[in-house]
């Protein structure tokens, strides 16, 4: 990167500007200072999700790209460059500018990503930024690469739709004047994509990640191992992918990831402010390993593969040292191939163990996993245990009207210093059909119930539990089991729109007192991301609660 040739022009025709106004200044010096102490003016309609905490419209006309206009970076953040070329791919084929990005000062008609302290609140700077448009510029501030990459996304939805198309508009790109302070109500805003009941190729995870970072949801959590398969290598236990990968429902051919694969999917989430939970569920729904391993079973006898898609009630064997050492193996080695904070050890539905033994298995990998460094998740079930390391993370996946077992386990998690990630199936879970699709369609189960858009956006986190606040809940997850999902379009149209409700609900205020999210406010303004979606040929569903 470097300074553009033409700098010293801009700069010199800058200066004329700037004389010709100082001039004009001391003529109209009156109105300017009348016109300084007028408020701004209204906040311009602009339909971005997640809603932006604070919108103020800002004078002057809309900013034009023009053909000068460059991406500037400070050279020393990495992080900022990173964002940098992710905007400029997305705005190159559609201006057909070549848009540089250069380390320099801005200037005018630039494009600016400032990372720096102080851009935004220090109790938001992990996430929050500072998106300014007008005629002169665009300039977006944060105090993290991941604050940029957010306030890329809300300019990325104040252009044109058809910019996501790749092809040269007709016209030249502009953005309304507007000011944005924003930043995110809960830390952690998941998906979670079950890659064992059907498997994904690293294309297809990848394709996902980019679609669920256009709605700043910053984790993906990966299943990566259940009844039907084994997906993740694991080094000193190829078995586990050899045998255990081999296939998925309905007796298709499976697949796994290898290491290095597993890597890349980390390293391009990463780049996309996407951090890869991961999770092969144990001591239950572990019959791909019991397939592979007879040793890991309490008989010795390895069972044939399990194809169906409900589960196999399988578990490893409670009093085998031999699962013990294999569940540890994969817990360290899942620790070191995803550097994020989180590793999942699921620990749901476990068949065959006593409660002491549950236990005692749960504390165990536990304790493998905090001894490499992560924060554990589980799934709400690991709150039987009292002696959880601290901060454990329980994931609840009971209703929204929860019952006493479900509640004795989230206080569990919070009594022992932890938090709650909240996922309940009647409003969050993807797999769950829609109201207005066929009766007789293959795709989805609906044990949970039907769950439509307003559905999914109806609901609050912090509305579940009686004392279970915003400070208790580090975020919500809107898992999508996959039994009846067997291609990356099935994926789609389970997941959205409802993922872009739950997607609002993690990032935008709560409603104030005892008010309720204004549905009728949101529809629109979700129909206007879709139509990024339709450009983009994602084939998500045309829920009928939307307004078309």
């Amino acid at each position: 990167m470097s300074r553009e040739p033409n700098t010293v022009k801009r700069r010199a025709a800058w200066v004329l500007v700037a004389a010709l106004a100082a001039a004009g200044a001391v003529w109209a010096g009156a109105a300017l200072i009348g016109a300084a102490t007028a408020p701004p003016p209204p906040a311009p309609d602009i339909a971005v999700v997640p809603q932006p905490v604070e919108i103020t419209g800002v004078r002057g006309e809309a900013f034009r790209l023009a053909p000068d206009a460059r991406v500037v970076i400070d050279a020393e953040a990495s992080e900022a460059e990173v964002v940098a070329e992710q905007l400029a791919a997305l705005l190159r084929p559609a201006s057909g500018l070549e848009l540089p990005i250069v380390n320099d000062e801005a200037e005018p008609g630039d494009i600016a990503l400032v990372l720096a302290a102080g851009e935004v609140p220090d109790d938001h700077a992990a996430e929050g930024y500072r998106l300014r448009v007008d005629e002169t510029g665009i300039r977006i501030g944060a105090a993290t690469g991941a604050g940029l990459w957010n306030g890329m996304q809300t300019l990325r939805q104040l252009l044109p739709a058809a910019v996501e198309r790749g092809d040269v508009l007709a016209e030249p790109l502009e953005v309304v004047a507007v000011e944005i302070l924003d930043h995110p109500r809960f830390a952690y805003r998941s998906a979670m994509l079950d890659v064992a009941r059907h498997f994904f190729s690293v294309e297809e995870v990848e394709r996902f990640i980019d679609e669920i970072s256009m709605l700043k949801i910053n984790t993906l959590h990966l299943h990566l191992a259940n009844d039907q398969g084994w997906r993740i290598e694991i080094e000193g236990w190829p078995l586990l992918t050899e045998v255990g990968g081999m296939y998925e429902v309905d007796g298709g051919p499976g697949g796994f990831y290898t290491q290095e694969e597993f890597a890349g999917i980390v390293e391009y989430a990463a780049e996309r402010n996407v951090t890869i939970v991961p999770e092969a569920n144990m001591p239950g729904h572990a019959h791909a390993a019991l397939t592979a391993y007879p040793e890991l079973t309490c008989d010795g006898v390895a069972p044939p593969p399990h194809t169906l898609a409900a589960g196999g009630g399988s578990s490893l064997c409670p009093t085998s040292l031999e699962a013990e050492r294999m569940a540890v193996d994969v817990i360290r080695q899942l620790a070191a191939l995803a550097p994020g904070p989180y590793l999942h050890l699921g620990g749901d539905e476990v068949s065959g163990y006593t409660q002491e033994e549950y236990v005692y298995f749960m504390e165990l990998t536990a304790a493998a996993a905090a001894e490499a460094g992560k924060t554990v998740v589980g799934w709400q079930e690991l709150g039987d245990s009292d002696a959880l390391p601290a901060g454990t993370i329980g994931q609840y996946w009971g209703y929204t009207e929860p019952d006493e077992l479900g509640t004795e386990r989230v206080r569990s998690f919070l009594d022992q210093g932890g938090a709650i990630v909240m996922s309940p199936p009647d409003v969050a879970y993807l797999d769950q059909v829609y109201p207005d699709y066929p009766a007789d369609s293959v795709l989805g189960v609906s044990w949970a119930g039907t769950t439509d858009v307003a559905d999914a956006y109806g609901w609050d986190p912090a509305r579940i539990f009686e004392g279970v606040g915003d400070d208790e809940v580090l975020g919500i997850e809107g898992p999508l089991w996959t039994e009846t999902v067997a291609s990356i379009e099935d994926v789609e149209f389970m997941a959205f729109p409802r993922l872009c409700a739950l997607a609002e609900i993690g990032w935008s205020p709560a409603p104030a007192g005892d008010a309720h999210r204004d549905f009728d406010e949101f529809a629109p303004r979700l129909v206007a991301f879709l139509e990024r979606f339709e450009e983009l040929g994602v084939n998500f569903h045309r829920s009928g609660d939307l307004p078309w």
